[in-house]
């Protein structure tokens, strides 16, 4: 094997903002409808700023811990740090441009408008004074900075008003400095009631700063200046020292709030010995300093998207479809018994899943449900079903990751009514997330117990899986249900892991199993045998994954990656990489599911789950990965789910071996394919049928999947 370097990886941070720049895309893509891109625009803030909350915040701390490691794109944190600060300036400047120039031009043609105070008409201010004295005046609260009053611990994210302004004393005038915060409580963006088609908008900072003389009386407001500071949010916590894991969380959760600065957001216009003075009292640097061309947080601005607009500022309206398999029979179970059954959000239903609980609860001969809960979101069905099922006197154990990033004050919220309900909350094992997507139900039956298993890539979230794209699988397979089995009582007792016939976990397992799905592709190749890998996840990191990738590759197996974020890996390179591809679908919904795809020599493996190839998913968090077992099922993922997403040439992106991504033109004569519309033209169709015989041709877009003979496979020869 050729002998690898530094060279042949790519670094994780860049790479990620490669990811968020092709979010950026999406915002200027005009062939996508506005208030969509207004969508993209505030996914792309919201994106930025938990890369600077975790991953920034990673860096700043490597530095100023000393450490002087490479990682294995033989990067230093200190150059890392000064790569990422520049490629982030060049997005935002991108971004901003786009919104000045573009979106905000495009919104005022189609009657949506942000105004400013010397564009009101009298009525509008009448309107306004009343609302800032009604509903704004009462929840501000000025801040003075001045030797009596210090600079105020300023709340994560928050956005804040710093106020220049003069103060006559004694004969002499002083300038001073002030902090308004605006209140979060608050819409970003504030409705004018007009009785025309026109949807007129004013920034909440505007309106408050049109009215700092009210809060500063006897001053002469000089100036007034959005900003905004992010802060480290990652939890700090000794699980083995902590008696309480769940007091241990809320307390780092109110550090969080109020953790080291890692980033200042100023308006661009803001005088630079203001700058000076909020880089010195949040203790950053001139590198951290981002002068803003817009509003800022775009994040907040998507109430714009709400309301009566044109049907054609948005996407089309979609209803997913219900699987063949559930139309006709008498229950869940009863489609379960007949056959394995494969959904595929949000092109088939979730109320599959939510259906599959709420069934479970109510039905007298369920004895047990085991669940694992990550992120749940806001819909209390999934929760409301274990509770109905604990009242109903069944055995229920809800297993919750209390640390599930930024969602974890909504997880103490579910374990704590879960647990007055009566359901036994477990949170895992100490030092793993619990990540695994996993739902188990034991029922009694004529013929004994039997275990009905929903298995999954995404989380037990309805409102997500309207915009995830994942894949579920419920089975009632004996092997399936021992091995889901075993894992509970391991998540939920004192056990040691000894293996499962079935399931691929993590961390006892994944990783090792991988490598070996993977050496022998490599040595079938060798061996003149058919040789094929094709992997969709979010991200590829791990270096010993990334070599022997490169090994299969150097052997001749050919290999297609879908990748939606971070990818470490290098295609293409010459005598590396020459037979991988890797492309990255960025769309409508987030692309979220995990598939893997080894050819096998003609007999295939193909598993699903919750983990990606990251060190973190292998060794730090318990996941699971399972089999497609059944033969119709592996080929509507091969033929169909893995053939569609390969022939994407609209909304695919290919990453260069220089670490960059580029739309391929689509070649004279091809039908433009876009896999998220054939998914979803698909199940409109399947929507439409009566019979619940298997998919015949031509009820969806025929791309195969052909091992091709043993050769290197060439940028030219892409799916």
């Amino acid at each position: 094997m050729t002998p690898l370097g530094p060279s042949h990886f790519i670094n994780r941070e860049l790479s990620w903002l490669e990811f968020n720049r092709r979010v950026l895309e999406e915002v200027q893509d005009r062939t996508n409808p506005l208030l969509e891109r207004v969508r993209f625009c505030a996914i792309f803030s919201s994106n930025l700023d938990e890369f600077f909350e975790v991953r920034v915040a990673g860096i700043k701390q490597q530095i100023e811990s000393g450490v002087q490691e490479q990682g294995i794109d033989g990067l230093t944190a200190v150059e890392t740090f000064a790569v990422v600060t520049r490629k982030v300036r060049q997005l935002l400047s991108q971004l901003y441009l786009s919104w000045r120039r573009d979106l905000i031009p495009a919104l005022a043609k189609n009657g949506i408008r942000f105004v400013e105070f010397d564009r009101l008409t009298s009525d509008d201010l009448t309107w306004i004074q009343h609302y800032y004295q009604a509903e704004v005046r009462p929840v501000l609260t000025p801040l003075a900075i001045d030797p009596a009053h210090p600079f105020p611990q300023l709340l994560n994210k928050s956005l804040n008003l710093i106020v220049q302004l003069e103060v006559a004393r004694a004969g002499d005038t002083q300038r001073r400095l002030a902090i308004v915060q605006v209140p979060r409580v608050l819409p970003r963006l504030i409705r004018l009631p007009r009785s025309s088609p026109v949807h007129a908008y004013l920034l909440l900072e505007n309106l408050i700063g049109h009215y700092l003389a009210d809060l500063f009386t006897g001053t002469r407001i000089c100036g007034y200046w959005p900003f905004r500071v992010t802060r480290n949010s990652e939890l700090y916590i000794d699980e083995e020292e902590s008696a309480n894991l769940l007091m241990a969380v809320e307390n780092e959760l109110h550090k969080r709030r109020r953790g080291d600065a890692v980033r200042l957001e100023v308006e661009k216009d803001c005088p630079p010995d203001i700058q000076s003075e909020l880089l010195a009292n949040l203790l950053l640097g001139e590198e951290d300093l981002y002068l803003i061309g817009g509003p800022l947080n775009p994040a907040r601005l998507l109430a714009v998207c709400d309301g009566e607009h044109n049907p054609e500022l948005r996407y089309p309206a979609f209803l997913p479809a219900d699987p063949p398999e559930w139309r006709d029979a008498a229950d869940c179970f009863a489609a379960i018994r007949k056959q394995d059954i494969l959904v595929h959000h949000p092109y088939d239903s979730y109320e599959t899943v939510v259906g599959f609980l709420e069934q479970a609860a109510a039905d007298s001969q369920v004895l047990a449900i085991k669940q694992t809960l990550y992120r749940t979101g806001g819909d209390p069905r999934i929760v409301g079903a274990l509770i109905d099922a604990a009242n109903r006197g069944k055995q229920v154990t809800a297993v919750v990751e209390l640390k599930a990033r930024f969602d974890e004050a909504n997880n103490i919220e579910w374990s704590r009514r879960l647990e007055e309900a009566g359901v036994h909350v477990v949170y895992g094992l100490v030092g793993y997330k619990i990540h695994a997507k996993i739902c188990l139900v034991v029922r009694r039956e004529d013929l004994g117990i039997r275990r009905y298993l929903h298995l999954s890539t995404g989380n037990y979230n309805p409102i997500a899986a309207r915009s995830y794209t994942d894949l579920g699988l419920f089975t009632c397979d004996p092997d399936f249900g021992e091995d889901a089995t075993n894992l509970f009582n391991l998540l939920t007792g004192i056990s040691q892991f000894r293996g499962m016939s079935r399931l691929l976990v993590a961390p006892f397992e994944l990783h090792e199993r991988v490598l070996a799905l993977i050496e022998r592709e490599t040595e079938n190749a060798r061996q003149g045998l058919p040789a094929r890998i094709i992997a969709k996840m979010n991200s590829l990191v791990g270096r010993e994954i990334i070599e022997a990738l490169y090994r299969a590759s150097q052997a001749g197996v050919r290999i297609d990656l879908v990748v939606r974020g971070i990818c470490c890996l290098r295609p293409q390179v010459k005598g590396i990489s020459d037979n991988i591809t890797v492309r990255s679908i960025v769309d409508r919904f987030l692309e979220h599911s995990r598939i893997f795809y080894f050819e096998n020599a003609c007999q295939p493996r193909i598993y699903a789950g919750s983990a990606d190839w990251m060190p973190r998913n292998f060794f730090r968090r318990l996941e699971v990965v399972f089999p497609i077992q059944s033969g119709l099922l592996q080929d509507r993922l091969r033929e169909q789910i893995l053939a569609i997403a390969l022939a994407d040439n609209v909304k695919a992106r290919f990453l260069q071996p220089n670490g960059s991504y580029r739309r391929v033109p689509t070649k004279a004569g091809l039908r433009p394919i876009r896999s998220q519309l054939e998914f979803m033209t698909l199940a409109a169709r399947q929507q439409q049928e009566k019979d619940n015989s298997r998919p015949r041709k031509g009820r969806y877009l025929e791309v195969r999947l052909v091992t091709p003979p043993h050769r290197p496979h060439s940028p030219g020869q892409r799916s």
